[in-house]
């Protein structure tokens, strides 16, 4: 890990300034994420700085819906009683996520920052466009077992996001919003937040330098009531999902008034699928529909050598997640 000073910051004003004089410089919260890039070299920032004593934290109810503050816990939010009645698949997400003691530490904003564990971006000993642009992508033709199969381009086949929740948020068409160093709050929704690889991987985000994430915003919903997150992984715990599927379902006398469907683990971003919810909206809530649905969710989907069997299990796990809820 490169030598680095730290300073911790009372205020967002305070926390921007001092990131505006360090270009360079990170926000810090539970550290999670930043601290394993800057030991493994992938990030080398030459300041830390503090944010945990900003007012970013609360759950709460408002005309916009659920409000959740970025320096909220993982736990926290995952076991907060208006999350896990009105948005059970959001609570889900965060609660399969990690091991116990990273969801205590870890925060929203963090976690909604997460970079890829593609192994090739992760080695410094190889060549990656998302680490340095333009000098190559081995897990085109390389180990691809675990990368995305959706969104992806010849620059970069990475799950840039690779953690849950951002995969229910997108579902539920949450909304982040942001802070400049100027002071000013912008609202981003979280299916505009990340960037498809194409020919700049490297840039991931709508990030502008020096932006903080202040809060996400879930509208209430019927379909966010009646939702599940079914995620499937190598192994019961701490791992990363192979596919995963949000789902959320409005069903009345058989029919589906609305849906939502977001996947994990195939997208080069958390993937919102509105060609399986034009499937199914208006359809009977039936496993053909449900079928057709998943068929609808994987079109285009671009698999290499490795990866291939996440076609199939993409569709398996979204037809599996919509017949919990129906």
């Amino acid at each position: 890990m490169n030598n680095f000073s730290y300073t911790q910051a009372a205020t967002a004003k305070e926390a921007t300034g001092r990131h505006k004089d360090t270009p360079q410089a990170a926000y810090i919260a539970g550290g999670t994420t930043l601290l394993d890039l800057m030991k493994a070299h992938l990030e080398e920032h030459p300041q830390l700085i503090d944010i945990n004593q900003l007012p970013f934290r609360g759950v709460e109810q408002t005309k916009d819906g659920l409000r959740i503050g970025a320096l909220e816990s993982m736990s926290a939010v995952g076991e907060h009683p208006l999350v896990v009645q009105q948005y059970p698949a959001v609570s889900q997400s965060l609660l399969l996520a990690a091991s116990p003691q990273l969801r205590n530490m870890a925060s929203i904003g963090g976690n909604l920052l997460q970079r890829t564990r593609c192994g090739y971006f992760r080695d410094p000993a190889f060549p990656c466009n998302k680490r340095v642009p333009g000098s190559g992508c081995p897990a085109l033709e390389g180990d691809n077992h675990n990368l995305a199969i959706l969104g992806v381009s010849e620059s970069c086949i990475a799950n840039s996001y690779p953690g849950d929740l951002s995969v229910a948020l997108a579902a539920f068409d949450a909304v982040l919003t942001l802070e400049n160093p100027k002071g000013k709050q912008r609202r981003v929704p979280l299916t505009d937040f990340y960037l498809l690889p194409g020919n700049t991987p490297h840039k991931e985000t709508v990030l502008e330098p020096g932006e903080l994430i202040v809060a996400v915003t879930i509208p209430a919903a019927a379909h966010a009531t009646r939702s599940t997150y079914l995620k499937v992984r190598e192994r019961s715990s701490y791992a990363y999902a192979l596919a995963s599927a949000a789902v959320g379902l409005d069903v009345q006398g058989g029919t589906i008034r609305t849906a939502r469907v977001a996947l994990g683990g195939v997208g080069a971003q958390p993937w919102r699928s509105r060609e399986a919810e034009h499937v199914l909206t208006g359809a009977p809530a039936t496993e053909a529909t449900f079928r057709a649905a998943a068929a609808a969710a994987v079109q285009g989907a671009r698999p290499r050598e490795h990866n291939r069997f996440k076609v199939e299990l993409a569709q398996n796990t979204l037809v599996r997640a919509l017949q919990q809820v129906a």
